[in-house]
């Protein structure tokens, strides 16, 4: 796991301060939110909400309203935010709840940046448990931690760049139809499993890219890079380091082999023991020098916008 990562030395001014001891403005970080202004505009400066350290038991929910906020933890190990709502839990018509209605952390709103903290789902294994689902469009995850077991991150759609963060899993934990890059980012896996489950849209142009990552599990651990939740999944993994718990054939097609025809796996410069290009399943694609250096995240996350947060740290 990395190191704590303290406040950056430029770290804005907050407007707000959310403080579980009290000496804040708020002890909740939902009444924060919900107490930001509806400035929706990505011209306009973001909402600054400091957090500070201690650990904070609740469901988050960001309405689109109430985009262009900015929440900073004091300490990535110990800000954190937890719940442990799981799929498999009552609803109000007695049946499981499902998947979806799981999230510690749910964002709606576009342009947030959140920054040196953790978001986590503690239900354990006891099946889909989601910390984060990201609806949002143009949403930042900055040294952060990602905590849960199967199905922590829910990159539902739009535009997401997570950088130097820490996510860790077991089955499908990083899924989604989203566009998103992930940056310097540590992926640890803690059983037998499946990283991604990508369900990329026919005609969206990217799906997910890892680069400069890192991929380590539990002893003993077996993972696959991902499967197909949908037929044209899109993953592909930059120069990143991969322990042995990465298998060698990499890719799952899910019992789903006409998959293999439309889905778009692909590598370029794998390193440590669970890169294997001459075991991987013949239908995943090695990327050429020239197609790996197009993949940045501006050319990735432009859209329309030409929204590029890679230009700023």
């Amino acid at each position: 796991m990395l190191a704590t990562v303290a406040l950056p030395a430029a770290a804005p001014q907050p407007d707000v301060t959310v403080a579980a001891d009290g000496t804040g403005q708020y002890t909740s970080l939902q009444e924060a939110i919900s107490a930001a202004p509806m400035k929706t505009d990505p011209a306009t400066p973001r909402w600054v909400i400091f957090v500070k350290a201690g650990t904070y038991r609740e469901r988050i929910y960001v309405q689109r309203e109430r985009g262009n906020i900015h929440v900073l933890g004091e300490d990535r190990d110990k800000t954190v935010v937890v719940y442990n709502q799981h799929a498999n839990l009552p609803g109000p018509d007695g049946k499981p709840i499902g998947t979806f209605r799981t999230p510690t952390v749910q964002i709606d709103g576009d342009g947030m940046i959140w920054e040196n903290l953790t978001l986590a789902n503690d239900a354990g294994p006891v099946g889909q448990a989601l910390a984060l689902r990201a609806d949002g469009d143009r949403l930042e995850f900055r040294r952060c931690r990602f905590l849960g077991w199967q199905d922590t991150i829910l990159v539902n759609r739009g535009r997401h760049y997570f950088a130097d963060c820490y996510i860790e899993g077991h089955v499908d934990f990083i899924f989604g139809a989203a566009t998103v890059f992930f940056d310097r980012c540590h992926i640890h896996v803690l059983k037998n499993g499946y990283i991604t489950a990508a369900s990329t849209p026919k005609d969206q142009p990217y799906g997910y890219v890892f680069a400069d990552c890192r991929i380590t599990g539990a002893d003993g651990v077996q993972t696959y890079l991902g499967r197909p939740w949908r037929a044209y999944a899109q993953t592909v993994f930059l120069r990143t380091e991969m322990s042995a718990a990465v298998r060698a054939e990499g890719w799952n097609n899910w019992n789903k082999p006409d998959a293999e025809n439309t889905t778009c796996y692909a590598e370029f410069g794998s390193t440590g023991p669970g890169a294997n290009d001459a075991a991987r399943v013949k239908w995943a694609k090695p990327l050429t020098v020239a197609e790996a250096a197009a993949l940045t995240p501006h050319k990735v996350l432009a859209g329309a916008d030409g929204w590029n947060p890679a230009a700023t740290p």
